[in-house]
């Protein structure tokens, strides 16, 4: 495999390693260069908090809309310490799981959603997304064709997207 797309590239670049589904739900874990730890995935719907929660932490990419509230907000809220990388790209990039592998790179969070690209590191193949939707189905569309099963979410598999999207 010649690995042309493993690179992680952003500071926001993740590395999510599929181990098993179950009952449709994928579980496994994932991986960010500010921590040796990591995150454990079970549901697609955690993740996404997971991820959101990483990208606040770090302030990157900044958000195009911000969080309403009606409560007042606390004096001294809005600095966030910058955090310190504690695992190198080379390192995240050798993280596996048993059932897929994806490098998650969100380059923008605008009109409340994530726009980015991701590789499928088990065929090498990148696709860019304008949704979080679009990546969930790119995701359940990659591990339905590992797993054999039908998916409710997966009308496109990655080479229809990627020939849709060639000019």
């Amino acid at each position: 495999m010649e690995k042309s797309q493993w690179y992680i590239g952003t500071p926001s670049g993740v590395v999510l390693c599929v181990d098993h589904l179950q009952e449709g739900q994928i579980h496994g874990r994932f991986y960010h260069g500010y921590s040796r730890e990591a995150l454990k995935v079970e549901g697609i719907t955690k993740l996404l908090f997971q991820m959101e929660k990483f990208f606040d932490s770090i302030n990157f990419p900044h958000p195009g809309t911000n969080e309403r509230t009606f409560q007042e907000k606390a004096q001294g809220v809005g600095f966030k310490a910058e955090r310190v990388k504690t695992m190198s790209d080379d390192e995240l990039l050798s993280k596996h799981g048993d059932l897929g592998t994806f490098i998650i790179r969100v380059q923008h969070r605008q009109n409340s959603s994530w726009q980015g690209r991701i590789t499928w590191m088990d065929q090498d193949k990148t696709v860019y997304f304008r949704s979080v939707w679009e990546m969930i189905k790119l995701i359940e569309s990659a591990l339905n064709t590992i797993d054999g099963s039908d998916g409710l979410l997966a009308d496109k598999g990655w080479d229809d997207i990627i020939e849709s999207k060639e000019l």
